[in-house]
């Protein structure tokens, strides 16, 4: 069933492999900007970035964070951070002052590139605020009281800003590192070597540093991309956000490790999918389903040519059926899959195949991928569960995370002692091996794919002075399959309205995380042992918010 060859490489020998067979095939498209990039181009651009990174002193193990969005630099500095045994650091593009600054501090980051802001949020000046310091001290020898590992600000343009090297001035130092040094780093490194951090949140606590080996990512994104059946003749449209392992896994490396040519977009618009999509002849699109639901809604939508699709990835959350016919009828997306796993799993664990037929790729979430095994346990005695009867989903194989970043009673909790991988999610599986979700971390949203883990939230509301208790929870929406509800109890005398909540977020935490609903109550529904019970409030929220 898993007839995939698994591969043994780091991320820079998986680049290097595709350079010497396919140097002159396509591998990074922009449409908007006619930005392209050969596979020879590209390993030349990565090793220039590479050498000049080492220049500056950057050193195997140091953290690469990346806060940007799909811009070109992007590719080039996931491989050139990895060819140098950097681990990169993605952050998220919504991420606000107060998250960039926990990551910063639990990461112990040395390395931050940065672009200069979106949306209406800028980022230059977060940075700023957080780091008076870059204003005087020197580039490359920051001295933060708050950040002390932070030693070098880049800035992912030519621009020139205080305190910050510019892309410009990082490949004109890539001269300066020896060939032979650079190979002799390269040469050091491991497959399992971490390579990549993501920030995930937890049912409780605050977020945590999943920390992927090349082993890990190398295997899953290739693995992803034999079940598509991808070639060097694919082009996948990306517009899906590289921050993800949705896109820097399952679709860089997806792409990479079979000479594919990306074609990405620098954010999620529905008519540049469209334009991509026929002006490129793509043959495979990434998205969730609130994506692919924005194109076929769009009044554009029959003025583009869909013909050259043939495959692709829906993920993040559920697809309805009503969808998925018409992604396949009206897209030519055939033989589309469906992805399910977690970023604690590099993050895909099962996928639908190509042939599957509309029912397994609505009602399940495909079988285990290659290198992966999966089983339904009973959670409270850890026994497998047969075939028809519901549990945890449990995972094991070449997928499996190294553990969370400095946090070891956590790691423990996740990963048990015969190396099964707890996701919190549960699930039936059948016979044939097909598993289909049936629910989920209890408190867990997920608002157009994005998980929101309502704890993180909470904590920061309790913030606000006037809150005496705060509960998050899902609301309904037709739109985003949930939005983020807020009940609230507010401390005797206080006085506050549902804008100064807004308004206490707003340009502090991501905007998605944002409560779109607020209630004030004087109590909430709890049970005998003093638990509040959330679900009574999802129900009381439907009620309250009905044209979610």
């Amino acid at each position: 069933m898993n007839d995939v060859r698994l591969k043994n490489l780091t991320l820079g020998q998986m680049l290097d492999e595709a350079v010497d067979r396919w140097p002159d095939n396509e591998a990074i498209v922009y449409v908007d900007r006619e930005f392209r990039l050969t596979y020879s181009r590209l390993g030349a651009l990565v090793d220039r970035l590479a050498r000049g990174l080492m220049a500056l002193g950057l050193k195997k193990g140091e953290k690469v964070a990346v806060w940007a969005t799909n811009i070109p630099y992007w590719v080039a500095l996931q491989f050139a951070s990895a060819k140098i045994g950097a681990v990169l650091l993605t952050v998220n593009t919504n991420d606000r002052s107060s998250e960039l600054a926990y990551l910063l501090k639990q990461s112990q980051t040395e390395n931050l590139f940065l672009i200069d802001g979106y949306q209406d949020v800028d980022y230059l000046q977060i940075v700023t605020e957080l780091l008076p310091e870059i204003k005087t001290d020197p580039r490359g020898h920051l001295n933060s009281e708050t950040f002390p590992h932070l030693k070098r600000v880049f800035f992912l343009g030519p621009e020139k800003h205080r305190g910050m090297y510019s892309i410009p001035e990082v490949l004109a130092l890539s001269n300066v590192t020896p060939k032979a040094a650079y190979l002799e780093r390269q040469s050091a490194l491991d497959p399992g070597d971490v390579v990549n951090m993501q920030y995930t949140s937890g049912t409780t606590g605050f977020p945590k540093g999943v920390m992927l080996t090349h082993r890990n990512i190398a295997n899953n994104g290739f693995t992803v991309g034999e079940n598509q059946r991808f070639s060097e003749r694919d082009r996948i449209c990306l517009p899906v956000p590289l921050f993800h392992c949705f896109g820097c896994v399952m679709g860089v490396l997806g792409a990479v490790s079979h000479g594919s040519c990306m074609v990405i977009l620098e954010s999620f618009d529905p008519v540049q999918v469209m334009a991509s999509v026929e002006q490129e002849r793509c043959t495979a699109l990434y998205g969730v389903p609130t994506m692919f639901i924005a194109v076929l809604g769009h009044k554009l939508f029959d003025k583009f040519d869909y013909g050259s699709l043939r495959t692709g990835i829906m993920a993040g959350a559920p697809c309805p059926v009503q969808v998925m016919r018409q992604v396949m009828d009206k897209m030519n997306l055939t033989q589309i899959t469906i992805c399910y796993g977690l970023t604690e799993a590099s993050p895909v664990i099962t996928q639908t195949r190509v042939d599957d037929d509309v029912r397994r790729r609505t009602e399940t979430v495909g079988r285990a991928i290659a290198g992966v095994e999966v089983r339904i346990v009973d959670p409270d005695t850890g026994k497998t569960l047969p075939s028809g009867v519901q549990g945890e989903v449990c995972c094991r194989g070449d997928n499996v995370m190294k553990g969370y970043y400095n946090m070891a009673e956590e790691t423990a909790a996740a990963i048990d002692k015969d190396g099964w991988l707890h996701t919190g999610d549960f699930g039936i599986m059948d016979q044939e091996g097909y598993l289909a979700i049936t629910g989920r971390h209890k408190d867990m949203i997920i608002r157009g794919g994005e998980n929101i883990y309502p704890r993180e939230i909470e904590e920061y509301l309790y913030t606000m002075g006037e809150i005496a208790d705060v509960q998050v929870i899902g609301v309904p929406s037709q739109k985003y399959g949930e939005e983020v509800g807020a009940f609230i109890v507010v401390k005797d005398g206080a006085d506050m309205t549902e804008a100064d909540v807004v308004d206490f977020c707003r340009g502090k935490i991501s905007r998605h995380k944002i409560p779109k609903y607020v209630a004030f109550v004087d109590a909430y529904p709890m049970t005998a042992s003093g638990k509040v019970q959330k679900y009574k409030l999802v129900k009381k929220a439907a009620e309250l918010f009905p044209e979610a």
